[in-house]
């Protein structure tokens, strides 16, 4: 059985008990990261999964709020004694300043590095990023103030979908990528560039006929305001929630349970 895991749900601002939004895709073949900050290995553990049993890590965009442990994770896999290859996948831009920022770190010459394959994503709607028996994983180039991505994944033993807007303003790439799906993990940032409130968030669950809304990326802690659960149901009538830290949702044909 496949489960996703949000490892974090706030948004670029993140408080003891909401870490920066990232996620990962759990199967018993693959595990993917999708983005990495803070302490990688340490929110791994915390959500009871072995940092050595990750394979992939998608990186969506070159925010700080979602690359910022990219560095880190490889330093520690390094230290632990990895040798297996790990596939990294982005688009060119984004991977482009990744190996910038690990050349800073001089990570070439660190000895008996393990390898790391870099895979760039063309920045065109419903683009393959990865496929093995479980799942299959493609992507969409979304509207944020930099080159991004949101993400689509097909469960094939139980014949669910989830898709992730990731950071986006409301557009019709979102909706397409979207279309249908079981689970549809959107941001709810607020309504400005390159972001998408959470009655946004609920317009486009509605337009792309999801089945549930997990709000995600939305202000926490002090910064936190209004009711956005009750803002995406005044336009969506499907099931509202909001993304919390080492929330789990299970793919095994019944509707994505918790």
């Amino acid at each position: 059985m496949s489960k996703v895991v949000i490892l974090g749900s706030s948004n670029a601002i993140p408080t003891r008990e909401h870490e920066n939004t990232h996620l990962v895709i759990v199967g018993k073949e693959r595990m993917a990261l999708v983005d990495a900050v803070g302490n990688p290995v340490l929110r791994l553990e915390q959500a009871g999964l072995d940092f050595n049993d990750l394979t992939d890590v998608i990186v969506t965009h070159f925010h700080p709020d979602h690359v910022s442990g990219v560095p880190l994770l490889l330093m520690d896999m390094w230290l632990m004694g990895r040798q297996r290859p790990l596939n990294v996948y982005g688009l060119s831009d984004t991977l482009d300043r990744l190996e910038t920022l690990m050349g800073l770190y001089n990570w070439g010459r660190w000895p008996n590095f393990f390898p790391v394959v870099f895979h760039r994503i063309p920045a065109r709607e419903m683009t393959p990023v990865m496929d093995c028996s479980e799942f299959s994983i493609c992507s969409s180039p979304v509207c944020h103030m930099i080159p991004n991505i949101g993400l689509r994944i097909e469960f094939k033993q139980s014949r669910q979908s989830l898709a992730y807007s990731c950071d986006t303003e409301p557009c019709e790439a979102v909706i397409r990528l979207s279309g249908g799906v079981d689970v549809l993990i959107h941001e709810a940032s607020g309504a400005y560039i390159g972001h998408s409130s959470a009655v946004q968030a609920g317009e486009i669950a509605r337009k792309a006929e999801a089945g549930r809304l997990l709000l995600i990326h939305y202000p926490t802690g002090r910064f936190a305001s209004g009711d956005p659960v009750a803002e995406a149901r005044s336009v969506f009538p499907g099931e509202v929630e909001l993304a919390t830290d080492f929330m789990t949702l299970e793919f095994d044909g019944s509707l994505a349970k918790l």
